[in-house]
């Protein structure tokens, strides 16, 4: 991680922070003033109702008490008697066809949240008032969890937008290191495939020269491939097939005779799209891999077939050490190495020619310690 995104990384979760407590804190506060304001109302409105129960309709004050209980459009009230009957009830919405158990549970409720307002009707006779919270009191006890998703996914955009930046950063650095390579290498091969024209005119019965000249063509063809990256590949219909055959032909060459070689196929013409110099490189991680987990000395079978979503299926079977089942996601990550001297980059390069370039799949189908390894890779017909 850059120095810069750490800074905005940590800037996020600072002003984040900020953001919620002192919404938390704002929100608390306009709630319990809120709440204040609205028990006063309450006893006001208690109190309007006690003086229109002991006033006649010819009262002077009689229509400005009876507007002050009209006013309450917003807060739930139930008034009571001593028996816990109720009298009336105000501004209850949804109310079920069977009210009166309805509105026992909401006596029973209101009277656990607080304490009634009494209204004395004689000296004999008293009724009480419960009330619940208004619903702008109770919107404003969800604000807090509103604005803490969306800060929460303000956060999440601002992960990702980092995320998304550190891919991009590595995706440069790697398209850049395989360009360079393949640029680099480019001089000296051109002067090789010269010096190998010159020894053939000069020897032309030495076969070692051709085994030389074959070499170095490899090499300018792991150039190539270098330079593929980052590029638009050329993809062309083949058959998987022969393109196995002629990796696992180039690699029985170059390994050791105690490792065997075997292609297994369900079908002999499966025809894909594929680019063939990547796809290449990857069947030749993948048995290089397989060499070093049998640490030279076992067989490598590769079988093909197509599935029932007309996919073509190859797995990859050698007879090494293994891989804990712990592992087999981290393999792929670069920079992940059981060798001394290696760079991690096999598999991780695999993963990225199947998924990146061919939009198909590769993963450890199965393996266990020192009973081999099988890696299967998925690839549409068409790209």
């Amino acid at each position: 991680m850059t120095k810069k995104s750490y800074y905005v990384k940590i800037g996020s979760w600072i002003v984040a922070f900020i953001i919620v407590v002192t919404s938390l804190l704002f929100s608390n506060q306009l709630a319990s003033r809120l709440a204040v304001e609205q028990h006063r109302k309450m006893e006001i409105w208690a109190e309007a109702m006690r003086q229109v129960v002991n006033a006649t309709e010819e009262s002077d004050n009689f229509d400005f008490l009876w507007k002050i209980i009209e006013e309450n459009d917003n807060i739930p009230v139930l008034i009571a008697d001593e028996a816990d009957q109720i009298v009336t009830s105000r501004n209850f919405t949804n109310v079920p066809e069977n009210a009166k158990d309805y509105y026992a549970k909401e006596l029973k409720r209101l009277k656990a949240e607080r304490e009634p307002i009494e209204i004395s009707l004689d000296d004999n006779h008293k009724q009480y008032i419960y009330y619940d919270d208004s619903y702008l009191l109770k919107q404003l006890a969800y604000f807090p969890y509103i604005q803490l998703s969306v800060i929460a996914i303000f956060l999440l955009g601002v992960l990702m937008a980092l995320a998304t930046t550190k891919n991009a950063e590595q995706n440069r650095v790697w398209v850049g290191l395989s360009k360079e390579t393949a640029h680099q290498l480019g001089t000296p091969i051109s002067s090789l495939l010269a010096w190998v024209e010159i020894l053939k005119t000069k020897y032309p019965d030495d076969s070692l020269i051709d085994d030389m000249g074959n070499d170095v063509n490899r090499l300018r063809t792991i150039a190539e491939r270098f330079s593929k990256i980052g590029s638009k590949s050329e993809f062309e219909q083949v058959n998987i097939n022969d393109t196995l055959q002629q990796s696992v032909n180039y690699m029985q060459k170059r390994s050791s005779q105690m490792v065997t070689y075997s292609l297994i196929k369900a079908q002999p013409d499966i025809q894909t799209l594929i680019c063939v110099p990547l796809f290449e490189w990857v069947v030749e991680n993948l048995c290089k891999n397989a060499i070093d987990a049998m640490d030279g000395k076992g067989s490598i079978q590769i079988e093909t077939s197509i599935n029932e979503r007309q996919q073509v299926i190859i797995e990859v079977t050698d007879t090494g050490k293994g891989i804990d089942k712990r592992q087999f996601k981290t393999i792929f990550k670069p920079g992940y190495t059981t060798k001394p001297r290696g760079w991690g980059l096999g598999l991780s390069l695999v993963k990225r020619i199947i998924e990146e370039y061919h939009h198909g799949k590769i993963f450890v189908k199965q393996s266990g310690l020192n009973k081999g390894t099988t890696f299967r890779i998925i690839l549409p017909r068409n790209k």
